[in-house]
């Protein structure tokens, strides 16, 4: 383990969190303008896909990092049924739910009932697909549909705040099912789908777009909301939700309903809205 790595467990995650969430949203051009220029310039930001390219207009930082982008900068996969990649950024780990798991790292799992906070919830996904797809400061951050589902439940499972890069996830065992996150359960017409937005180290929020902010507020017991009967349908390549840091979302997929695009692999730079995997 790294010595970064290591100092992480040290620090305090709702602490640092809750600065940069005040820094994130601060309407002060100083401290703005600064935040902006310095990711922009470190992680070499392509504005140019932005659909406002001009980073002295955002009034915040965050409005900044959650930016749209322009029309056409991203498509869906052509073929009718090839579920997308439901974020900018690269695979971090894909495959298949063996014995309850899910490879996080060399050495390193976790299982889907931790991730998704039940065993019941998890049954569905055994011998199931995952993809966990890590997004860096400097891609889009918005979330979108991998395929047309109905919006079941929402389950926020309280953790600690790792960071979610390379040096963490090697290195923090089970990484992925301590840090906080919201589970998103859909029913489409293939059967579940669930999409997990992982919090990480920094991250100040994740919001979705039928009920707006969810993380924070932080809490310390798994909370639940059904909304089964409320018509909440979200299309293929539709928005979903957005990280107001970067972060991690990971797919899951029941048994014998798909394959993999086979140009994927750990490690892949992936788009939105390219083949994730194709219906069977």
């Amino acid at each position: 383990m790294s010595l970064t790595t290591a100092l992480t467990y040290a620090l305090p995650h709702r602490l640092l969190s809750s600065m940069a969430r005040s820094l994130a949203y601060s309407d002060d051009p100083r401290v703005s303008r600064w935040l902006i220029d310095t990711v922009t310039r470190k992680f070499n930001v392509n504005l140019d896909e932005a659909a406002n390219p001009d980073p002295r207009s955002y009034p915040t930082f965050n409005q900044f990092f959650t930016r749209a982008l322009k029309p056409g900068a991203r498509v869906a996969d052509a073929d009718p049924r090839s579920l997308v990649m439901p974020a900018d950024g690269r695979i971090s780990q894909l495959g298949r739910i063996e014995a309850g798991r899910i490879f996080q790292a060399k050495g390193q799992s976790f299982t889907a009932a931790e991730l998704l906070g039940s065993d019941e919830d998890a049954k569905p996904y055994n011998d199931g697909l995952y993809a966990t797809v890590y997004l860096s400061p400097r891609d889009y951050h918005r979330v979108h549909m991998p395929w047309t589902g109905t919006l079941r439940e929402t389950v926020h499972v309280p953790g600690r705040l790792f960071s979610v890069g390379p040096a963490a996830v090697n290195g923090v065992p089970r990484l992925f099912a301590r840090n906080e996150r919201l589970v998103c359960h859909f029913d489409t017409s293939f059967g579940p789908m669930v999409s997990v937005m992982v919090g990480a180290l920094l991250v100040s929020g994740v919001e979705t777009v039928w009920s707006g902010e969810e993380i924070p507020a932080y809490g310390d017991r798994i909370t639940r909301k059904d909304y089964r009967g409320q018509g909440i349908q979200l299309e293929r390549f539709a928005e979903m939700a957005r990280f107001n840091y970067g972060s991690t979302v990971i797919v899951l997929l029941p048994p014998g309903v798909a394959d993999f695009a086979p140009q994927l692999g750990a490690e892949c730079p992936v788009q939105l809205g390219q083949a994730l995997a194709r219906l069977r």
